[in-house]
């Protein structure tokens, strides 16, 4: 399989721009391609498609890339088939994925990333790329056709993970505690994915990206911490 894909857990890290933190690898990921298919749907009716995409249009041209926003074609299935690259922006997972499905922009997504056309998400955008959105952080304000994602790779995704804060009174549940709570009924992998850190996939290797370890929970098994220079590759054999 000819993927090329980049999962970024944030657009912006403290103390940087949007995207800036990921500048490198988003434009090793484009090398050679000049124009972006940009899909806004997982902003919340409080910022516009058209807004949301000039932001991201801002962004890249900055870096020689033209980006199309997807609302802005009169086929979006015919813009993703045609697309050099998609990218897929954070925001709401939930509204995110019922929009892919009632656009019909599943199964073209899909079929493109297999064919080697680069894919970049951050956020809800990466949380869509993995096997289903069981692991997202968001608020379930509307209902999908299914909480089955994109499966570009098979394992889930939780951007923004965070650890416990040292001498926190907080009771509730943290974020490991809720992946496990996953894993009772759910049997693949779960990668938490700490800001600025982000996932390359490159065919049938993954690695990954940024200066922070991610920490990989598998079911049944104790949670376990990984560096950018470690072999992960096990993730993309997950069943």
């Amino acid at each position: 399989m000819s993927r090329n894909i980049l999962l970024i857990s944030t657009s912006t890290t403290h103390g940087t721009g949007y995207l800036e933190h990921a500048e490198g690898e988003i434009k090793n990921l484009l090398q050679g391609k000049s124009r972006l298919l940009f899909i806004p749907y997982a902003r919340p009716d409080s910022v516009s498609h058209k807004d949301y995409t000039a932001k991201v249009r801002e962004a890249f041209e900055k870096w020689g890339i033209s980006v199309t926003g997807v609302h802005e074609a009169k086929d979006p299935v015919a813009a993703v088939k045609e697309a050099e690259a998609v990218f897929i922006g954070g925001g709401n997972t939930f509204l995110l994925l019922r929009q892919l499905y009632q656009n019909n922009l599943i199964k073209p997504l899909q079929e493109r990333v297999k064919q080697g056309t680069p894919y970049m998400g951050t956020s809800a955008g990466s949380n869509v790329a993995g096997k289903t959105i069981g692991t997202t952080n968001d608020m379930p304000i509307v209902f999908p056709k299914s909480f089955e994602a994109l499966q570009l790779v098979p394992f889930n995704l939780n951007p923004h993970y965070q650890d416990p804060e040292p001498g926190s009174t907080h009771m509730g549940e943290t974020r490991e505690t809720r992946i496990k709570e996953f894993h009772t009924h759910n049997t693949q992998p779960v990668v938490g994915l700490r800001e600025g850190s982000m996932l390359h996939i490159s065919g049938d290797r993954i690695t990954l990206k940024g200066s922070l370890t991610a920490r990989v929970f598998l079911q049944g098994q104790k949670p376990q911490e990984f560096k950018p220079e470690d072999d992960i590759n096990f993730l993309l054999e997950a069943v």
